[in-house]
């Protein structure tokens, strides 16, 4: 399938205000500051379509875009930012549980990790959560740019080698919003 168009749709504060569709969702997900909105950015080559800033916690709504009218693409808020409120985190954190849990429309969950950094117990913790909940879900290592192409496939492997995960999908992707690189095998994925 051919990518003919791409816009935001609506933001939710909460699931009971997603779109109410029967549209399969695929949804971004992972620690703040990621970079997930830059991925959904570099994937549909507009980098005005997800809201990017440089302070982790910006994404604190559920963003839903569709995709030629077929498919929704889905923006989660980023998990484990230290200097949000208690009470932020805690609205954070729900949302995120509840949309999880509660969604029937998500069709695939994409854990973003940034690949320069060992898995970080925030990660862990999630990772873990997602066993909890039987999610299955793939992983996305971004910022690829940032290290030695020669550390890419250990760093990605021994990664995907300590997580503790029967949920975790066999495919996983290694990207980066600089370099573009992931880009297509991540759009043939999901548009298959």
């Amino acid at each position: 399938m051919k990518i003919s168009k791409i816009k935001f749709l609506k933001s939710s504060s909460q699931v009971t205000e997603c779109p109410a569709t029967t549209l399969k969702e695929f949804a971004f997900i992972g620690r703040s500051n990621v970079g997930k909105s830059s991925l959904i950015n570099m994937l549909f080559d507009n980098k005005n379509l997800a809201k990017i800033s440089k302070k982790p916690g910006k994404t604190k709504l559920i963003n839903h875009f569709i995709i030629n009218d077929e498919i929704l693409l889905v923006d989660l808020p980023g998990y484990g930012y230290a200097k949000l409120s208690k009470g932020e985190t805690k609205k954070i954190n729900f949302l995120i549980k509840d949309y999880l849990e509660n969604r029937n429309n998500l069709f695939k969950l994409f854990l973003l990790i940034d690949i320069r950094h060992d898995p970080l117990n925030t990660d862990l913790f999630f990772i873990n959560y997602l066993n909890e909940i039987r999610k299955k879900f793939n992983i996305i290592f971004t910022k690829s740019d940032k290290i030695k192409k020669t550390d890419l496939v250990n760093k990605s492997t021994n990664y995907i080698e300590k997580i503790d995960s029967q949920y975790l999908d066999n495919k996983f992707f290694v990207s980066s919003s600089t370099t573009k690189s992931g880009r297509q095998d991540i759009l043939n994925f999901i548009m298959k």
